[in-house]
């Protein structure tokens, strides 16, 4: 069927490396493809108008944008009419041939409040009558390679666009397409670590490993109340966070013991997850990479809530939002580990995503990759439907903008 199709995300960040928006990619099912492009079409729109009229404002909370690929027939299709403008920028790729009926429709487009991208933008002669529309210019720096990015980058900067690096894969090139003036940036170059060295786990990291691990252990509620008490910033982030609507609790939290107490040791567990994750904000951590581990913990746990009860799901979570931390510590995951009583299953995950809640994990690692190219394979093995994941993706995007973080 043609609107079975998975949905895959890739963020867009700005300078201060926040995320902006997503770009959708659309990855078909393969039997859904065939050489005549209004197959491509029809499965492709109906995905889009399934999916983003579900999602409504639910997905795009805030501020986000979602970019979204158009070719030469959905440009032209009134399909587009049902998206909601403001919050959706439209990339047109490069196979689009500039023909004055397609410039109007932009034109047109555009006036409806719709952004318009230029996908893997280069200059020709088809390519450059969509400058004088375009709000965006996306440019491949694999594909042009640095040098010709940062001719290109000049030459456009005569159009009042907003440029976005795509394909940045690592630091280095962050760094000079940063030093080049770029306004936005696409890839995962956050999400690879070059090199893996011991970074020494600082006093707070060492009071939350210390309250996890006493929380494993059924630590006395005292005792717990005191680990809490000694380090400031730490209560303090434990209060905000109980307070925020995020939680949904009906009554204001005023000390330790109370918040212990209302929260359980279950979700107290899970917030000093999510703090061992957010905790990198003072550490230099991306942004977008502690959303991305955030992310990816409510991911899997949603994944597993159609075949596993509680703990289970607690320990899905933990699984998912730890499995970035070898990156944003700069440590091997297996030191990490040394310091953390987690059990067995959670530690294979980790380690070779293996166990129980391994393939939970490879699903949500998938589900970021832009080519998507295994989500099929490890879906079908799980026996989780496109809609399933689709659905579960959608309400974990919404659930971490509603968190905040």
């Amino acid at each position: 069927m043609p609107d079975h199709a998975f949905i895959g995300r890739q963020p867009v960040l700005n300078r201060q490396q926040q995320i902006i928006g997503y770009e959708l990619l659309f990855r078909l099912d393969q039997h859904a493809i065939s050489a005549e492009f209004s197959s491509d079409l029809q499965a492709g729109t109906n995905v889009l108008v399934n999916t983003l009229s579900n999602m409504g404002t639910e997905w795009l909370v805030g501020n986000k944008l979602a970019f979204i690929n158009v070719a030469h027939a959905m440009l032209e299709s009134n399909f587009l009419e049902l998206l909601h403008p403001q919050r959706v920028v439209l990339e047109i790729l490069e196979s689009v041939q500039a023909t004055p009926e397609l410039l109007e429709r932009a034109r047109e487009l555009r006036g409806q409040g719709f952004g318009i991208a230029l996908d893997d933008f280069e200059f020709t002669p088809q390519s450059a009558p969509f400058l004088e529309i375009a709000n965006y210019i996306k440019l491949d720096i694999q594909q042009l390679g640095i040098a010709n990015v940062a001719k290109l980058s000049k030459d456009i900067r005569r159009f009042p666009v907003m440029q976005v690096a795509e394909k940045v894969e690592t630091k280095e090139e962050f760094k000079a397409c940063w030093d080049m003036g770029f306004d936005c940036f696409q890839g995962y170059y956050f999400a690879h670590p070059e090199t893996l060295t011991a970074k020494v786990i600082n006093p707070a990291y060492a009071n939350i490993l210390n309250l996890l691990n006493m929380l494993r252990n059924n630590a006395e509620i005292k005792e717990i109340e005191n680990a809490l008490k000694k380090d400031v910033a730490l209560s303090f982030k434990l209060l905000r966070y109980i307070n925020s609507a995020g939680f949904g609790l009906s009554c204001e939290i005023n000390s330790f013991r109370h918040a212990v107490t209302i929260l359980g040791y279950q979700k107290l567990y899970r917030w000093l997850t999510l703090l061992l994750v957010t905790a990198g904000a003072e550490n230099s951590t991306p942004p977008a990479l502690m959303k991305t581990a955030v992310t990816r913990g409510r991911l899997v746990e949603l994944f597993g809530h159609h075949f596993l009860e509680g703990t289970d799901r607690d320990n899905l979570f933990v699984v998912g939002v730890f499995s970035l931390l070898d990156v944003m510590l700069e440590m091997p995951m297996e030191k990490i580990l040394e310091n953390l009583l987690l059990p067995e299953t959670v530690c294979d995950a980790l380690l070779t995503r293996t166990g129980i809640y391994g393939p939970f994990l490879e699903l949500a690692e998938a589900c970021e990759d832009p080519e998507m190219a295994n989500v099929k394979p490890i879906a079908e093995k799980l026996h989780i439907s496109p809609e399933m994941l689709n659905r579960d993706h959608i309400a974990a995007l919404a659930w971490v903008e509603e968190l905040g973080v």
